[in-house]
């Protein structure tokens, strides 16, 4: 497959100049099950609309069901793919990779693409995709590329390269489900790392954007790459203007289509103008380290030249119209906003409610010469005709395949149709994105009336557009359930990275450093010895454990690759809370591929957890919730000066103190977990207790409720359980 450039549609508009712009390739949402709950998403008769155009323009279209799917909406969800391959989608994006394979089971012919939410980041959760029935994997946005250049051995993959990026590994954040009560794996994020934040070391007690990451933006060395092996080049922005959407496009088709230096730099002006935050990260792909953006969150468009002040006006050297909007910035912060009211030969007069000075960097934010070039754009696909009209034979159109013919024509008795008149009527396509060339055209002697030869016309580019972009033959609804049954549970799991003195009948042991396991550390404490596995696991991850591996019974893994890593080294699985199971094809899902335990999802109240509570299950029931897993250091490239603790308290605005748990890979640099602000003491719902003392010295009263001392959960919440969120 050639290489695909893929372009976030929010709405119809998007779609359409995503198109206009040159997209191989757009994702868009319906309005349900959705990852971006808040975009403007598609009516099913605007769906229908936009697949028949990308369809005439050889582009594909791509639906995203990637929301985690409770059980009482696997009905609705099964219908709602169904009804989108019906209609012409050519993939369908899944989050919960055993909802893909039931789907894939009851309608073999859909083509289903693993959404980065699912966290797929190794070679182990490709071979697992790829057993199940998916043809494409989203990479989690923190795959280094030699990773990214296995994995494409293995399956085809679809790479971000621009536009903004979760802080949290590969957007499983729950962070803005137990803070704000809005769940980010259900498509309604609140972005709470968006907002300010101080902590408790030296340097970063003054509140910033410490969770806040830059844009990414891939740019040039997208051809890296696609050298590893990379399908699909996907630019995020479901939630942007169409504008921004067109620019995205236009910056990396000048660079796929190797366009001169000077396009290339006026499409990458174009995209900065359209919105830009200011400063931008290539990513951890290619080892980035310092991914934060501290200072301004917002549009801040392209700098055009510094503020001066004549005649007690506000003045700035370069071009502009008016109406053209400004972001006026002093030392990176923002000063204030401007509009351009006046403009000479050598430059424009601003207007601004804000008090500016001389010297202030002058930033176009809004430039509606721009904004109205853009959206101007259109996109034709080339149809080249072959036409032969000749008296006493059916008239012949043919288009590549696609062939035509009508009754025998008549002789003229005067004018024949002559060539020019033919092709002037073929060059008309009515509202068909074509725009017509001709391979072959002949007549001879042939009379046809004007209107009649107008209706050949019609017909034929009718018929061609259906050929182009047929309608799918419908799928009918198949049926299915899984069946569990309620096994009540006494079991009791501890994640801990102190075993010593703890008794239960699993122990996960959490380590500080993947790298240097000690083995008496881990025969400390009584039971089945676990090894906790991180959802952002590369190969180099994998050989720095690999030598403690032999000290456990199996492996707790926080991703469904997982499942590969314990069938490869033959160990029990414990399908950790990252496998987000929230529903029961997940459940039987996960049993089936060979876990004993299984953890299910935080985001379940204890109604919707009992329903699930199968043999093996586990809730998450007591300590700390994990509500972040950063993949980079927040306090930048410090590492000479770094006072290396173990532990950090983050703090909001509200006073909210969040734990900061830093830990080792096998990497060169640290990587850390972002902890719920008040411990969880949850309601038993007839299921095993999972208990995480990752932020508590004190693990063992963790192991039973029953043992718990007085007033050790004060204050705690019961998080999701009973909907208590703190």
């Amino acid at each position: 497959m050639k290489q695909e450039l893929l372009a976030p549609a929010g709405d119809i508009a998007c779609a359409k100049a995503a198109l206009a712009a040159g997209a191989d390739a757009i994702y868009l949402g319906l309005p349900a099950f959705s990852a971006r709950a808040g975009a403007g998403n598609f009516a099913l008769s605007e769906f229908s609309e936009t697949v028949r155009l990308a369809h005439l323009l050889g582009a594909k279209v791509y639906v995203c069901l990637n929301t985690l799917v409770k059980d009482g909406e696997t009905d609705a969800f099964f219908e709602s793919a169904r009804t989108s391959w019906n209609l012409g989608a050519d993939a369908l994006l899944i989050q919960d990779i055993f909802l893909g394979k039931e789907l894939k089971r009851r309608y073999p012919s859909m083509m289903l693409h693993l959404s980065t939410q699912a966290g797929c980041c190794n070679v182990y959760g490709a071979e697992l995709a790829k057993e199940y029935g998916f043809s494409r994997v989203v990479l989690a946005r923190e795959t280094p590329i030699g990773d990214i250049a296995a994995i494409s051995s293995v399956i085809e993959t679809e790479v971000f390269v621009q536009g903004a990026l979760c802080s949290c590994f590969s957007g499983q954040c729950y962070f803005s489900s137990f803070a704000g009560n809005n769940s980010g794996n259900r498509g309604r994020c609140k972005q709470p790392c968006r907002k300010l934040y101080s902590i408790d070391r030296k340097g970063f007690e003054e509140r910033a954007y410490a969770l806040s990451l830059s844009d990414l933006s891939v740019g040039e060395r997208v051809r890296e790459l696609l050298e590893a092996g990379v399908t699909s080049l996907k630019i995020e922005g479901r939630m942007r203007r169409e504008e921004y959407v067109s620019a995205a496009v236009g910056y990396y088709r000048a660079i796929l289509d190797e366009a001169e230096k000077s396009e290339r730099l006026a499409a990458r002006s174009a995209l900065a103008r359209a919105f830009d935050r200011g400063d931008y990260t290539e990513g951890l792909a290619f080892g980035q380290e310092n991914l934060l953006s501290r200072n301004v969150q917002g549009h801040i468009g392209e700098r055009v030249g510094v503020l001066e002040v004549k005649g007690g006006r506000y003045y700035c050297r370069g071009s502009a119209r008016k109406g053209d909007g400004f972001k006026i910035l002093r030392g990176g912060k923002e000063a204030g906003g401007a509009v351009c009211a006046s403009a000479d030969e050598r430059g424009f007069y601003l207007s601004s409610e804000s008090k500016l000075r001389a010297g202030d960097e002058v930033r176009i934010t809004t430039d509606t010469a721009l904004k109205e070039a853009l959206l101007k754009q259109e996109r034709r696909r080339e149809v080249r005709l072959f036409l032969r009209f000749v008296a006493g034979e059916p008239p012949k159109m043919r288009c590549g395949a696609f062939e035509m013919t009508g009754e025998p024509l008549a002789r003229a008795e005067r004018a024949p149709l002559s060539e020019e008149e033919l092709k002037a009527c073929f060059q008309k396509t009515d509202t068909l994105p074509f725009f017509v060339t001709f391979e072959q055209v002949e007549t001879e002697g042939a009379f046809l009336p004007k209107s009649a030869l107008n209706a050949l016309r019609r017909a034929f580019f009718q018929g061609l557009a259906d050929f182009l972009a047929p309608a799918r033959e419908a799928l009918a609804p198949v049926g299915g359930t899984a069946a569990l049954s309620p096994v009540p549970s006494q079991k009791t799991a501890v994640i801990a990275e102190q075993l010593e003195g703890l008794k239960a009948d699993i122990l996960i042991y959490k380590p500080r450093d993947y790298a240097a396991i000690d083995p008496a550390e881990v025969r400390k404490g009584e039971g089945e010895k676990f090894l906790y596995l991180p959802p952002f696991f590369t190969a180099e991850d994998e050989r720095a454990l690999l030598p403690a591996l032999a000290f456990f019974d199996g492996v707790y893994a926080e991703g469904s690759w997982g499942v590969k890593f314990a069938e490869k080294y033959q160990k029990k699985l414990f399908a950790g809370t990252g496998f987000n199971l929230t529903n029961r094809f997940a459940v039987m899902g996960a049993k089936g591929a060979g876990a004993e335990y299984f953890a299910l999802s935080k985001e379940l109240s204890a109604r919707e957890q009992g329903a699930l509570a199968a043999e093996g299950a586990f809730v998450l029931t007591l300590g700390s919730v994990k509500v972040m897993d950063l993949c980079y250091c927040p306090f930048g490239r410090t590492c000479k000066t770094c006072d290396q603790r173990g532990e950090y308290r983050l703090t909001d605005e509200a006073g909210r103190s969040f734990p900061l748990r830093r830990y080792r890979t096998g990497g060169k640099y640290c990587r850390f977990e972002v902890y719920n602000c008040v411990p969880l003491a949850g309601t038993d719902v007839g299921a095993g207790a999972l208990a995480d003392a990752s932020c508590r010295t004190d693990g063992e009263y963790l192991v039973s409720r029953a043992h718990m001392p007085e007033g050790a959960f004060d204050g705690a919440t019961k998080g999701h359980t009973e909907r208590s969120m703190l």
